[in-house]
């Protein structure tokens, strides 16, 4: 049997969120959806990934065409997608293509931000739902498990994630250059946009001991201060509290400056020049930019982060492309061992049918040879054993060796023809055993 790995896909390089949320599967929904694509005959084995920027769902099959049609109209039905579904941002992958994609996305390659970590996570959180549900197999274990140990090489061959590419990683990456602990930190956020939040939030998770929150509508200040753990605060207190505080992130749609010069010396002063740092990723700024030459602050707007952004990003495109080397070196070990997994029925029903033959005919001899020691019995045995392992030794290592070739299949039904095996002979158990062997 000709088992092939396909992919049937959907992401943010293909389309947008809208697109991806229709067919995007809940936490809840993953156990459900794993079980009616187990009950799809051309689907043999299955996994499926969904994340806020792609799903994707993985099966192993011997009818490809079948099988990717079969998942396309599960994921409508499933969804109760109706016509008109722009079924064109798909991607489907096959066999070696799909396999370097996994890698690509377990190593972070192919994320929206290069290099970030949480998808490696996010794979293996589906990988063992679909193994606890019983959906995946020899073939999507030793994928995923390759392709974890591809992400773990890449991250420790690399430096694809040692450069921060967003606003948030890297609020926290340059906070930490001026302060280095964290925790015995403060923070101001004014404002109360996405962006500002995912910062503050960040810094939050890394240590920083308080947050205070500020905005021109309060209730906003408010209600988030709720999510992050934070203190709020009315905007025009702000300037009684910079004294207490080490960060300050502005976020605000203010048409003038929030803090100016005046606000800053003073602040130092009752600080007695602890250093401050302030970032302003407002557009018209928040902060006064002559404050840049303050001794003690050290102040980043929109476009200075943008600048270490760009240099961090270049950083990780030149990272990926060694990481892109080690996918295709490990790719092709996993291809090889795919390949070979084409010939292994043969081997199995080889040996199967060698062991009959011996076990036949040597009870015919035994039971010729009337009584015997047991000494001598035991060397007959041994005798018929070495003799089919010495008649099977050639034919099973040239099997394996051109597994990987154009002439696999092609050796794999010359042997069954000689040998009269039967080709229906199902043995998927025994396939199983056969590859942990090897492994």
């Amino acid at each position: 049997m000709n088992y092939q790995i396909v992919l049937v896909g959907i992401s943010h390089k293909t389309a947008p969120v809208e697109i991806r949320e229709q067919i995007s599967f809940t936490k809840n929904e993953i156990g459900r959806a794993l079980d009616e694509l187990g009950k799809i005959p051309s689907v043999i084995e299955s996994v499926i990934i969904s994340t806020c920027n792609r799903v994707e769902i993985y099966a192993v099959t011997s009818e490809v065409d079948k099988c990717i049609e079969d998942i396309k109209d599960f994921v409508f039905s499933f969804h109760k997608i109706p016509v008109g579904f722009p079924e064109s941002k798909f991607y489907v992958l096959v066999q070696t293509d799909a396999v370097r994609h996994l890698y690509k996305v377990t190593s972070s390659i192919d994320s929206m931000v290069i290099g970030e970590p949480q998808i490696l996570g996010q794979v293996k959180e589906f990988y063992r739902k679909a193994f606890q549900s019983g959906s995946t197999g020899i073939i999507l274990n030793r994928l995923f498990q390759s392709s974890f140990f591809t992400a773990k090489k890449v991250r420790s061959e690399t430096k694809i994630g040692s450069n921060a590419v967003s606003v948030s990683y890297l609020t926290v990456e340059l906070a930490k250059r001026i302060f280095e602990d964290l925790s015995a930190r403060s923070v101001m956020l004014i404002g109360t946009g996405e962006m500002g939040e995912l910062s503050a939030r960040y810094l939050m998770n890394s240590g920083v001991s308080n947050l205070i929150i500020s905005s021109r509508n309060f209730e906003n200040a408010y209600l988030l201060s709720q999510k992050l753990n934070g203190e709020p605060i009315k905007l025009e207190e702000i300037y009684y509290r910079l004294k207490d505080v080490d960060i300050v992130i502005t976020a605000t749609g203010s048409s003038d400056f929030i803090i100016k010069e005046d606000h800053i010396h003073q602040a130092l002063k009752l600080r007695k020049n602890e250093p401050m740092f302030l970032i302003d990723i407002a557009v018209p700024r928040d902060i006064d930019p002559r404050i840049e030459d303050i001794s003690g602050v050290y102040l980043y707007d929109v476009d200075d982060l943008q600048n270490v952004m760009e240099k961090n990003v270049k950083s990780r495109f030149e990272h990926a492309k060694q990481a892109e080397l080690i996918i295709n070196d490990i790719g092709k070990s996993f291809s090889k061992w795919l390949e070979g997994l084409k010939v292994l029925p043969t081997i199995i029903e080889l040996k199967a049918h060698f062991e009959q033959v011996k076990y036949n005919e040597l009870n015919k001899a035994l039971r010729k040879l009337g009584n015997m020691e047991e000494r001598e019995q035991r060397i007959i045995e041994n005798m018929a054993t070495g003799i089919v392992e010495k008649l099977m030794h050639h034919p099973v290592t040239n099997l394996k060796r051109e597994s990987s070739t154009s002439l696999g299949t092609l050796y794999a039904d010359t042997v069954k023809q000689l040998f009269g095996l039967d080709e229906s002979f199902d043995l998927i158990d025994e396939l199983d055993e056969e590859a942990e062997d090897r492994n």
